[in-house]
């Protein structure tokens, strides 16, 4: 399993803007052009681009979706998509706009079956899950639930997705280091690909992350956004590192 940098655009408001720790209060805009972002990420050797919809994941309504699908159309790498996909409908239209893999986090809790109903019409889905200290939350990261990030990723190992991003919402956007522990906890729950996002801000700690291991199963890669932005991490290097390192090789 190879290891995959996803650089990150998170829009509010037509714009590239990152949160910290979920706050939308404490908003940054960075760009006022998300498909110039996207380029420029693909110029630099991404694989893959993370978007997410900051505005639908509050309201559930497609804020954005207009700009998501001129990503999709001008991005020569393929598009990962959430924020607000809580139906089918919504889902099969960034589906239809180009999007190669929707994001399902808060209707996984609220609405299950939506996800094996994509993955049975051959969608590409990846299941999202969003923590503090473990414990689920959701519609934009402001209602908890009782559920535990490791119960649900177990859960839906049958469910057809491609993988399970999971976010630490106390280290998102802090640029303070990935919560290793957590991480390793839902490494060892489950043989689905875990993807992690938050905290991420030196080099350092993507090689934290490359290293990490939890019997005997590796993460399939990090999401990043703040310490690129923030220029603590080039990502060109990043992605060199990646592929030089001992899981890329093995």
């Amino acid at each position: 399993m190879s290891f995959v940098i996803y650089p990150a655009i998170d829009i509010v408001n037509g714009k590239c803007v990152r949160l910290h720790q979920g706050d939308y209060d404490l908003e940054k805009i960075y760009s006022e052009d998300p498909v110039s972002q996207a380029l420029q990420f693909a110029s630099e050797g991404a694989e893959w681009i993370h978007v997410v919809d900051l505005d639908a994941a509050r309201t559930g309504n497609p804020e954005n979706r207009e700009i998501i699908s001129h990503i999709a159309a001008a991005s020569p790498i393929p598009i990962q998509t959430g924020g607000g996909v809580r139906s089918i409908d919504s889902a099969k239209a960034l589906y239809d706009s180009g999007v190669e893999r929707v994001v399902i986090g808060t209707a996984a809790v609220e609405n299950p079956s939506l996800i094996e109903d994509l993955t049975r019409l051959g969608h590409r889905v990846a299941l999202g899950l969003d923590g503090r200290n473990g414990i689920v939350a959701t519609r934009g990261w402001k209602d908890n639930t009782n559920l535990r990030v490791t119960q649900m990723a177990k859960q839906f190992e049958e469910s057809g997705v491609d993988a399970v991003i999971v976010t630490e919402i106390e280290r998102d956007g802090t640029l303070l280091g990935p919560d290793t522990a957590g991480l390793e906890d839902v490494v060892a729950s489950t043989d689905l690909e875990i993807i992690a996002s938050g905290g991420v801000g030196t080099l350092n700690d993507i090689n934290t992350l490359l290293d990490l291991e939890a019997d005997g199963r590796k993460l399939g890669g990090v999401i990043i956004g703040k310490s690129l932005y923030e220029k603590r991490i080039d990502l060109s290097s990043a992605i060199q590192a990646c592929q030089e390192s001992p899981q890329e090789k093995s």
